[in-house]
């Protein structure tokens, strides 16, 4: 075996253990040192015997995980958390079982608030006040899209969790995937170019983007100024399920629905199938219900409408018409005889008034009209001298007679 790695060969290489072995050795001999850096992943567990956290460099590039005693982030207080700048005095370690690299810290001082969580935070503030996150702009998620987009890590569990779960629930569901980096420095570039593919096809009416969580390290590239404008200006409706609960990276802001998981995203993209033939039958059911109603309440009325006696009978209409035409004939013929009655005996007596008054009824009351020879009417005494003759007009006749004296009657 080769005392030294620089004599290993294709023939004679080092057992891996052998090589983990020296390289233990060789971290071993390292000295403690103060590193600085973000902290970007931690989990509070407690009652465990070892604290682990992940400590970022400035540059974005480098991690490490580190472990240490509860205690010493104990003394360090509230401000330790996920986020965090952070110097440590901790010791290289190597562990041989994974050949993984880390820090065993014995001393940890917060230093203020990550300058990424705090770069963030202002953009999120600069962009709200854009109006970005404003409820106005978000778009209504369709009912049933014709197509859903989708973008998720490769080989992802997030792809199958939103793909199973939305054609449980409605399995005519088609999807258009695009799957790229969903972490990692070139993750906001791929996520933003396969929003602007899926954004492109009519076809597509809402774009799932999804990871299922994550450390604040894995969000940070969903909180990127390039990616969240993007999504801003997109046509098609956009679901945001990046994170859990508790996470918050910008693109929920302006996701124009926010999934707490991807499962949850499933269940908003499409209906429930079950639930809409549930409901379909309900209708259905409903309106059943209220045909059967209306045709009774007309039936009903129907039936009345042929009870009543002119539907019944309906020569009884007509015989009735004809009795009270014929009441109202012998009403009109009584009053034009009486009418013509009254004015008969009006006519006789203005006809044996005008008789009494006319000449011939005086004439043959007694009367009797003297006239001259000339003819005209003797009307006074001193019309007429002793020795006159005159024509005396009675009722059936005339004579001479000769006047043998006058008589003067005296006032």
């Amino acid at each position: 075996m080769a005392p030294t790695a620089a004599q290993t060969t294709r023939e004679n290489p080092w057992p891996l253990s052998l090589l983990t072995a020296n390289i233990k050795k060789y971290v071993n001999r390292m000295s403690p040192l103060w590193v600085s850096g973000q902290v970007v992943e931690y989990k509070r567990r407690p009652g465990a015997r070892m604290a682990f956290f992940v400590l970022r460099d400035a540059n974005q590039s480098t991690s490490m995980t580190v472990k240490c005693w509860p205690t010493v982030l104990d003394s360090v207080g509230g401000d330790f958390s996920e986020g965090a700048q952070v110097v440590i005095y901790a010791k290289p370690d190597f562990y041989e079982g994974s050949g993984s690299l880390s820090l065993m810290a014995k001393e940890v001082h917060a230093v203020g608030v990550g300058n990424l969580l705090a770069q963030i935070e202002a953009l999120r503030k600069k962009l709200a006040a854009e109006g970005l996150f404003a409820q106005e702009n978000k778009h209504p998620l369709p009912v049933i899209p014709r197509k859903i987009g989708l973008i998720v890590g490769r080989n992802a569990k997030a792809k199958q969790d939103v793909m199973v779960n939305a054609l449980a629930r409605w399995p005519l569901a088609e999807f258009e995937i695009r799957e790229v980096a969903v972490q990692g420095p070139t993750c906001a570039a791929e996520v933003t170019r396969a929003l602007a593919e899926l954004d492109s096809l009519p076809q597509v009416e809402v774009i799932v983007i999804s990871r299922g969580g994550g450390a604040v390290e894995d969000l940070l590239p969903f909180s990127e100024e390039s990616l969240v404008r993007a999504a801003a200006q997109a046509r098609t409706p956009i679901v945001s399920a990046i994170g859990h609960e508790e996470d918050a990276p910008l693109l929920d802001f302006v996701a124009d629905y926010r999934a707490s998981t991807p499962t949850d995203a499933a269940r908003r993209i499409v209906p429930d199938l079950q639930e809409e033939f549930l409901g379909v039958q309900g209708a259905r059911s409903r309106l059943r219900t209220q045909m059967l109603a209306l045709l009774d309440q007309h039936l009903g009325q129907l039936a009345q409408l042929r009870a009543r006696p002119v539907l019944a009978d309906p020569s009884a209409v007509i015989a009735a018409q004809e009795h009270s035409l014929a009441l109202e004939g012998q009403r009109l013929r009584f009053r034009f005889e009486t009418q013509l009655e009254n004015q008969l005996t009006s006519l006789r007596g203005w006809r044996d008034a005008l008789k009494a008054y006319s000449p011939q009824g005086i004439l043959e009351r007694g009367y009797s009209i003297l006239r001259s020879p000339a003819g005209g009417v003797i009307k006074s005494v001193s019309q007429v001298s002793k020795g006159d003759l005159l024509e005396a007009i009675f009722a059936d006749g005339t004579a001479v007679t000769k006047v043998f004296g006058t008589n003067q009657k005296k006032a």
